[in-house]
């Protein structure tokens, strides 16, 4: 198992740049447009969103992100493993950091946007591993047979035993 690093990113560093440089490309290249809804560097660097990235020895292995919906929620955006490390549980390991956060931040929501695209069910069975469920399009998302919406409920507990059950237009 390689040992590495997850740590906070401000999004200046030449690789990462390059990282999501292809990212996005690979987006587009797999993705009709009009369905592409990763963030570019700008929307990754705005109030609200808290990016990590993961090194070994100098090298970038992946990333993935926060986005604050709203104080009970969260969106993970921009995850990806590095292809040369795919299969090596580096998405794993970014994904429980982000789901560890979520709970610290006290989100009772953590949702995301994947494609339904071939390409991206090795993602869609990650996140379902980890507990995600498929629900529909939420925030400012519509409806898009190119788009599958996930949901993974944090502290569900808590929400009980206030009495109080989120609304899917809080979600």
């Amino acid at each position: 198992m390689i040992s590495y690093e997850i740590r906070a990113d401000d999004l200046t560093g030449p690789e990462i740049v390059r990282f999501l440089r292809d990212h996005l490309d690979y987006m587009y290249a797999v993705t009709p447009p009009e369905s592409v809804h990763a963030f570019d560097l700008e929307r990754l660097r705005a109030p609200g969103v808290t990016f990590w990235s993961a090194w070994a020895d100098g090298e970038l292995l992946g990333c993935g992100a926060l986005h604050e919906l709203d104080p009970r929620s969260g969106e993970i955006k921009s995850m990806r493993t590095a292809p040369a490390h795919r299969g090596k549980g580096i998405g794993s390991r970014i994904l429980e950091h982000l789901i560890a956060v979520a709970r610290q931040r006290g989100y009772v929501h953590l949702l995301l946007e994947t494609g339904a695209m071939p390409e991206f069910a090795p993602a869609r069975a990650l996140y379902r591993r980890y507990g995600f469920e498929d629900r529909g399009a939420f925030a400012d998302y519509r409806e898009d047979p190119n788009s599958v919406y996930m949901e993974k409920r944090l502290q569900e507990k808590a929400v009980r035993d206030r009495g109080t059950r989120p609304s899917d237009d809080q979600s």
